[in-house]
């Protein structure tokens, strides 16, 4: 076995693809429109699917946006460098929600950006 994707719900398929290519890095690596069920589906990754898993950004044509309620959580990015990768993210546009710096109560350097529906997206440093 082996992971796929994450799904998550996005009200503005344009932005979301703009935020994860333009901001985060990311390629798009299909999306196909479902005209009968009124959806697209688009994903996006840093890799091929068939080595990495990716993101599955699933738009419905009828909602605009969504509660993302109090049951999720983030998506972890493994990064080279948090400071500047969180540089480079504001530079592009992206909110950064948590500051660069070692996480409570340990030493892992971490940060936080929100992407433009308010998913959590959290950069970790690489581990040596």
């Amino acid at each position: 076995m082996r992971l796929l994707h994450t799904m998550i719900r996005v009200g503005d398929l344009d932005r979301a693809i703009a935020f994860y290519t333009e901001v985060l890095g990311m390629n798009l690596l299909r999306r196909k429109d479902y005209p009968d069920g009124r959806f697209t589906l688009a994903f996006v990754g840093y890799g091929e699917e068939s080595d990495q898993a990716c993101i599955e950004l699933t738009h419905n044509w009828d909602t605009d946006h969504y509660d993302l309620g109090n049951g999720y959580g983030h998506i972890a990015l493994e990064v080279d460098d948090v400071y500047q990768a969180c540089e480079q993210i504001r530079a592009r546009g992206g909110v950064i929600t948590r500051e660069p710096g070692p996480m409570k109560h340990g030493s892992t350097i971490l940060a936080f950006v929100k992407d433009p529906d308010g998913y959590a997206i959290e950069l970790l440093g690489r581990k040596s």
